[in-house]
């Protein structure tokens, strides 16, 4: 069996964070194992607060992790300070890990923002050049770049900025556009590549961009070509939001399992 890990915070209303990944890494047939890198205090009406853990603690969960399981893929989110990155960039380059997704996660969907200035400096600086494939959406993308997002021709220029801070290719989800299609745009060592398809209309949005991230480290770790499982995560979450249930007052967590997956 693939295991799979996701280093990220943890979101008691299971939206969003490790929960939604290990959900989609179920989903997908993987084993999914995880370390925590900070307790948010939220449920799908807003972010309240977060602590933030030591990164010891981080490093702590970290090692054992790594010395116990063959982990084919790692999948980052949410890591709030300067010294946690700093951990798990050196975890993460002393160990032959062929596939890594990093989700810059820098601000919820709610608006609360879940990593400062300093910290992003270093997310950039450590985490970036390790990466398969970074997977911002338009927010992070553009307080990654200073570049205002208006449509397909910023993100390619935002794209370009980002991989020439040394990830192997970006993908820009543009999933938060009022458009009809969710167009999102990949730049690898091939080129340009969008990907779009028929938006879905719905509050239950909370942890998209965790689910994606999360299917295509399950699907890498597999064999797909990144190309190959882009098309498959988009399709898996807009079916994740079509089928939500409509959970809590906010924006709604997605259906992870409206079917046990089988694309591997």
């Amino acid at each position: 069996m693939i295991t799979v890990m996701t280093i990220a915070g943890f979101d008691p209303s299971a939206g969003a964070g490790v929960l939604a990944d290990i959900k989609t890494m179920s989903a997908f047939a993987c084993y999914g194992v995880s370390a925590i890198t900070s307790l948010t205090l939220q449920n799908t009406q807003g972010v309240f607060g977060a602590y933030h853990q030591t990164r010891e603690v981080v490093r702590g969960q970290l090692e054992p992790l790594f010395d116990d399981f063959d982990i084919a893929a790692i999948k980052t989110g949410m890591l709030p300070t300067r010294e946690v990155i700093e951990e798990v960039a050196d975890a993460i380059s002393s160990r032959s890990i062929k596939h890594i997704i990093v989700d810059p996660v820098v601000r919820s969907t709610s608006g609360y923002d879940l990593i400062d200035d300093r910290a992003l400096a270093a997310l950039i600086d450590l985490l970036f050049p390790l990466a398969t494939v970074v997977t911002p959406n338009r927010a992070e993308a553009e307080r990654i770049t200073g570049i205002e997002i208006a449509g397909i021709s910023q993100m390619e220029s935002a794209a370009r900025r980002i991989c020439a801070l040394g990830p192997g290719a970006v993908l820009i989800k543009g999933g938060d556009f009022n458009d009809e299609r969710a167009t999102d745009l990949l730049l690898d060592s091939s080129g340009v590549t969008t990907f779009s398809a028929a938006r879905v209309n719905s509050t239950s949005t909370h942890g998209t961009g965790c689910t994606l991230s999360s299917a295509l480290a399950c699907l890498m770790a597999a064999g797909h070509t990144l190309g190959e499982a882009i098309p498959i995560a988009k399709q898996y979450v807009a079916e994740a939001i079509a089928t939500a249930h409509g959970l809590g007052h906010g924006h709604g967590p997605l259906n992870h399992f409206r079917q046990m997956l089988n694309n591997l």
